[in-house]
């Protein structure tokens, strides 16, 4: 006869192997009706509860990994991270469980699969959705980590990059470069990343008595982070703050456009230190991201949440550091630009 296990039980009471040890040691997380009812399935199948079988199985979790559709690409940055996100896991000894949300699936508010369709111990949800989708999650009662986007609302840990300061320390770089009229690239409202790295080129210009022209905060995407096409004002500053490495080639080739080179005409700086081409002929200056850092916080954060932590929820910010490879020359027209 097939010995019972928790992964048995969570199945037949409908929650997850997680639930279930809490529910025997007596622990919170789940509502009392739930307790009993996981308690008195234990009973009816005769399950034994002995201290190795527990650390067997509170070892091994099922993690749902949920990526907006948006953001995944074979070739993208959240791709990468996907990557290194499933081989931690693996490495820890659980198992990652992807599914790429739709839009239509985030408007509805439509719970994923991996929730509906099995029981997974927690999610860590990589890349920003709407916010009252993600909320929902964060409320299903499954821990919860957001990877690459916070919310003090949204009731779960959050691992972040440094945006502000990498976005502090690039313009920053620029001003010491001579650039005196700095844009910027990002749609502010899209992402929580995005905003930080904003108030990061902000506030370097603010401490520098520099203006911030509204003709050259550059939109990239709209409000639900779907690139859109970069349009360019008739009268350009001298350097560009770009929100990813990403944009920042998009805004390289739009510049060309209107016959402008990069870095002797204008400069440009991106964010990430991802690259998407390395036949480009120009090495891009940006600001490197410590994902390996991030994944590994993350699924700590996970872990501890699934042996059932109630510490306050929290942000941790992992340190990066600006690489500079020459796509930010010195200014020497202070007049800025004005090709057609």
């Amino acid at each position: 006869m097939k010995k019972v296990t928790m992964r048995d039980i969570g199945k037949m009471a409908g929650v997850s192997a997680v639930t279930v040890s809490k529910a025997l040691a007596g622990k919170p997380g789940m509502s009392e009706e739930m307790r009993k009812r996981i308690l008195q399935i234990a009973k009816e199948t005769d399950y034994q509860y002995p201290a190795p079988e527990k650390t067997e199985e509170r070892t091994s979790l099922d993690i749902g990994i949920l990526v907006p559709e948006q953001y995944f690409e074979s070739a993208s940055f959240y791709s990468s991270m996907y990557k290194k996100l499933a081989g931690r896991l693996t490495q820890e000894g659980h198992f990652g469980l992807l599914e790429i949300v739709n839009g239509q699936a985030e408007e509805a508010l439509q719970p994923p699969q991996i929730m509906r369709s099995r029981h997974v111990d927690g999610i860590i949800m990589l890349g920003q959705p709407a916010k009252p989708y993600y909320r929902m999650i964060a409320a299903s009662g499954i821990p919860t980590v957001f990877l690459d986007f916070y919310d003090e609302q949204g009731n779960a840990d959050s691992v972040v990059g440094d945006n502000t300061y990498g976005c502090y320390r690039l313009t920053s770089h620029l001003i010491k470069n001579g650039h005196t009229k700095i844009g910027f690239v990002g749609n502010v409202h899209a992402t929580s990343s995005i905003m930080d790295r904003y108030l990061g080129y902000y506030r370097a210009m603010l401490l520098h008595g520099l203006p911030i022209q509204e003709k050259w905060i550059l939109r990239d995407r709209d409000d639900h982070s779907n690139l859109t096409p970069i349009k360019l004002p008739r009268d350009l500053p001298t350097a560009f703050v770009c929100n990813c490495d990403v944009v920042a080639g998009r805004l390289i080739a739009a510049l060309r456009g209107r016959g402008l080179r990069v870095p002797e005409d204008i400069s440009v700086t991106g964010f990430d230190d991802f690259v998407m081409d390395a036949s480009s002929e120009i090495s891009l200056s940006t600001f490197r991201v410590d994902t390996d850092s991030m994944i590994e916080l993350a699924v700590q954060a996970i872990e501890e949440r699934c042996a059932g932590s109630t510490k306050p929820y929290g942000r941790v910010v992992v340190s990066g550091q600006p690489v500079y490879r020459g796509s930010e020359g010195i200014c020497e027209h202070q007049e800025g630009c004005n090709m057609q």
